[in-house]
Order: C-alpha cells, then sequence, then structure tokens
C-alpha cells in the first residue's frame, strides 16, 4: 500500500457542515497535491448553509457562490450525506474510527447574549430570527 495520500491510501476526511467554511475546506482538499476523499455531512436534507438560508432573496450575487460549490460536489471523490446530525446520527468516536481527519464547520446553533445595555428590551431580536423567516430555514421554521 502506498504512503497516506496516494492513489492506493487516499486521504480520508469528514467535513461536518455544508456551509461556505466546509465546502471551501472540501475544495481545498480537493485541488491539494495528495489524493483526499472528502465526505461532507450536513444535518439538513440540503446543502450549502448559510449561502442558502442565510443570505436574503435579494442578494442573488452573493448566492452565486452556489455554482462554484456545485463544482466542488460534482468532484469524483466528493460525497454529500445529507439528513446527518453529528451527536444524533453519528458521533464523534464514530467518524474518527472511520476517517483519518474530521473537520467541524458548523455554525452557531442558538442565538447568543452580547451582554450590552438594552439586549433584554421589548423590541430587540436576534437577526437570525428575521433571517430564518426571510430564507425560510427550515431549522428556524418554528419561529414563523
Amino acid at each position: 500500500m502506498g504512503g497516506l495520500g496516494t492513489a492506493l491510501n487516499p486521504l480520508r476526511v469528514a467535513i461536518v457542515g455544508s456551509g461556505p467554511s466546509g465546502f471551501y475546506a472540501a475544495e481545498a482538499l480537493l485541488q491539494a497535491p495528495i489524493v483526499a476523499e472528502v465526505d461532507v455531512l450536513e444535518r439538513l436534507p440540503v446543502p450549502y448553509g448559510l449561502v442558502r438560508f442565510g443570505v436574503a432573496p435579494d442578494h442573488p450575487k452573493l448566492k452565486s457562490v452556489i455554482q462554484v460549490f456545485e463544482q466542488v460536489a460534482a468532484h469524483d471523490r466528493f460525497r454529500f450525506f445529507g439528513h446527518v446530525a453529528l451527536g444524533r446520527d453519528v458521533s464523534a468516536t464514530e467518524l474518527a474510527a472511520h476517517y483519518h481527519a474530521v473537520i467541524v464547520a458548523t455554525g452557531a446553533s442558538a442565538d447568543r447574549k452580547l451582554g450590552i445595555p438594552g439586549e433584554h428590551l421589548a423590541g430587540v431580536h436576534a437577526a437570525s430570527r428575521r433571517r430564518a423567516r426571510m430564507s425560510r430555514s427550515p431549522i428556524h421554521c418554528e419561529r414563523w
């Protein structure tokens, strides 16, 4: 068997999260001077994370990066597994047992208090709530 990162022994990498950071990591691995096989796991059934659900519909130019991500996803050493959540469907220990490396490229799963004056007042809301409504994010659909 050849050394790690060769055609006979490719570097196997799992990327948890299919937003921009996950896809840019996949792209870098697939363009590296080694042979890497990349599996992307996403808790939603569809890829692209914030590009799909975080960019307002009236900003199509920003969403055009999806075309780059589609090219990455078309690579023969790339696989996408949707509706798979770390901690729900697969554990970090299981991933570590099957991959040479695991990259966690997830965003924040909940809003966070900033500790600034007035954030507790009526009418003050986190941006994620408005973003979820505008983009129809399935993660935050209970807030609609």
